[in-house]
């Protein structure tokens, strides 16, 4: 490990994480019994970094592939994962990459240390989480709650896209016929929680974990 990775490693291991719900207590709401519909999980303490660059140029391309394990997906509304990371596309230059909490320091310091040339990288993991909607009327929630088009004919798996949501906007990604996940920002955590709970009301909601 180099000196850059074990500074950044320690530096975040000081750190006290909180995830933006950590008030809402959702490992206890899911120990109660309930039935419905939706069902919600909080995919929390990830780690998120925000990574810009050319992929054009293919010394930049090639270096990201070689840390992250994955090419950059560069088609629009596109994205790609592996077991350990996954990789959304944000806009020509930017990608949103999400990896397991804690691993997010280690990536940083290894893009910095092999990447040279013009090029940005931000963790943003306390800024924002992760929601995962499921289930035979999670479609329907995120259609209430969302003006894009989301039958799969138009969002099919693996498709992200930045939307508005209620009265937020989230990086919304379709992940399989009836699952969904929301990238929310910390600021809006708590909005969109009562908003998902609202929405869901009368199909039934269940917390898990």
């Amino acid at each position: 490990m180099s000196n850059v990775t074990a500074k950044l490693v320690q530096a975040q291991s000081r750190v006290r994480v909180e995830s933006p719900l950590y008030h809402a207590n959702l490992p206890a709401l899911a120990a109660e019994r309930q039935q419905g519909e939706v069902v919600l999980r909080e995919k929390a303490m990830l780690g998120h970094l925000v990574l810009r660059g050319n992929a054009g140029n293919e010394l930049f391309a090639k270096t990201v592939e070689k840390v992250l394990g994955v090419a950059l997906p560069t088609q629009a509304c596109s994205s790609v994962e592996t077991d350990r990371v996954l990789v959304q596309w944000l806009a020509p230059d930017e990608w949103l990459i999400i990896t397991e909490g804690g691993r997010e320091g280690q990536l940083e310091a290894q893009l910095r240390e092999q990447l040279s040339g013009h090029y940005a990288i931000t963790d943003v993991s306390g800024g924002q989480t992760v929601l995962e909607l499921s289930g035979p009327k999670a479609e329907l929630v995120v259609r209430k709650s969302c003006p894009y088009d989301v039958h799969p004919s138009n969002f099919p798996t693996g498709k992200c896209v930045g939307t508005v949501f209620a009265k937020s906007t989230v990086l919304l990604r379709r992940t399989g016929a009836e699952s969904f996940e929301l990238v929310i920002r910390r600021s809006f955590a708590d909005y969109l929680w009562l908003w998902l709970q609202d929405a869901s009301r009368e199909y039934g909601l269940v917390i898990s974990r």
